[in-house]
């Protein structure tokens, strides 16, 4: 990836050279007053070989950390890592020559044997590499990373559209078909079921756009879809939403709600002849958001507990977003209820 010097919402290569060799005026003036300390401390007590050879390791340094914060200001987007690697490589270098010119001057104004050459520019160069490298590697180390977690959620994002994509079609065909009968045999019914896949819509299209959500809509989405469920297999569906209002600006992806929901309603209600109960509730644990979704079926057997695409990527898109901060369980607890546990960090979204 070294080629690559910007990716979309990746931090540019210029701007992690910044942030790694820039300094404010306050840092600068510390830094030279500390380099100032160190060189009247060594000519107090008389060391005029501790000043050339201080004066020789910090020559590459000063050299390296401030040509590399100016290519990153000059070249910005044109700035790539292997240019970066090669342009600390020769100001190090240059860097070092220089220290070993000031440190040959010093010795002989001070009437000192100037020792080996060598040494000192393999030490000067090597000190350096060591104090402007390792920050330089961690830099592109973090801008890989960002690059692959980039990458990974517009690829979750992708996938997620396409199972939605696939699942709106059959529940739109199911939910019209109803209607369509509703409208000859119960007109109230049929008037109840258009609201609710009116508030659906209303709901589900901006989340398919979106990267960002709350719980209260969410939880909205689901109340509709489960309505729609519940008009359409009449009282066999018995459906308990509780949300607290004070978490309902909490921020949530979209459609992991919609996800559990789907999932309860497939292998709970549409797996057993009698009347099942839905639930959805949410609290909050500490600094965790914990939402809950459990249904009272039959579960989903002796498949692969939690394995099917939609749950996949409720996994995967937790881990892009949050790392080890959030977690996704499936239950199944003695009582016979199906658990689908879903806990994150619990922010509020911006208004």
């Amino acid at each position: 990836m070294t080629g690559a010097g910007h990716i979309a919402g990746a931090e540019p290569v210029h701007a992690a050279l910044a942030r790694v060799y820039g300094a404010t005026p306050g840092q600068r003036l510390l830094s030279a007053a500390c380099a100032a300390a160190c060189f009247a401390l060594a000519w107090a007590l008389g060391r005029q070989a501790w000043i050339a050879l201080f004066g020789a390791l910090l020559a590459p340094i000063v050299l390296g950390a401030g040509g590399m914060a100016g290519v990153a200001a000059l070249l910005r987007a044109r700035l790539h890592w292997t240019g970066a690697w090669l342009a600390l490589g020769i100001l190090l270098a240059l860097g070092a020559g220089l220290g070993l010119l000031f440190y040959r001057y010093w010795n002989a104004a001070a009437g000192l044997p100037a020792g080996t050459g060598r040494q000192v520019l393999a030490s000067s160069f090597g000190v350096a590499a060591l104090v402007l490298g390792l920050p330089l590697w961690r830099a592109q180390i973090q801008f890989r990373a960002q690059q692959l977690a980039r990458l990974q959620q517009a690829a979750l994002a992708a996938e997620l559209k396409t199972l939605q994509a696939q699942i709106e079609p059959h529940f739109l065909y199911n939910t019209l078909s109803s209607t369509r009968y509703l409208t000859r045999h119960d007109p109230d019914k049929a008037g109840q079921m258009l609201e609710h896949l009116i508030g659906y819509l209303h709901s589900a299209l901006p989340d398919m756009r979106a990267e960002t959500s709350t719980l209260g809509r969410e939880a909205g989405l689901v109340r509709h879809y489960l309505a729609v469920i519940a008009l359409r297999h009449g009282e066999r569906l018995q459906v308990a939403i509780e949300v607290p209002d004070a978490l309902a600006s909490a921020a949530l992806p979209p459609l992991m709600l919609m996800t559990l929901a789907e999932n309860a309603v497939k292998h709970g209600l549409e797996r057993q002849p009698g009347a099942v109960r839905i639930g959805l509730r949410a609290a909050a644990l500490g600094t965790d958001l914990c939402v809950t979704v459990c249904d009272d079926g039959p579960g989903i057997g002796k498949a692969v507990f939690g394995s099917g695409v939609g749950l996949r990527n409720l996994r995967e898109r937790l881990a892009a977003l949050y790392g080890k901060r959030a977690r996704f369980e499936l239950l199944r607890l003695d009582s016979g209820i199906t658990e689908a546990r879903l806990v994150l960090p619990l922010q509020m979204a911006a208004a």
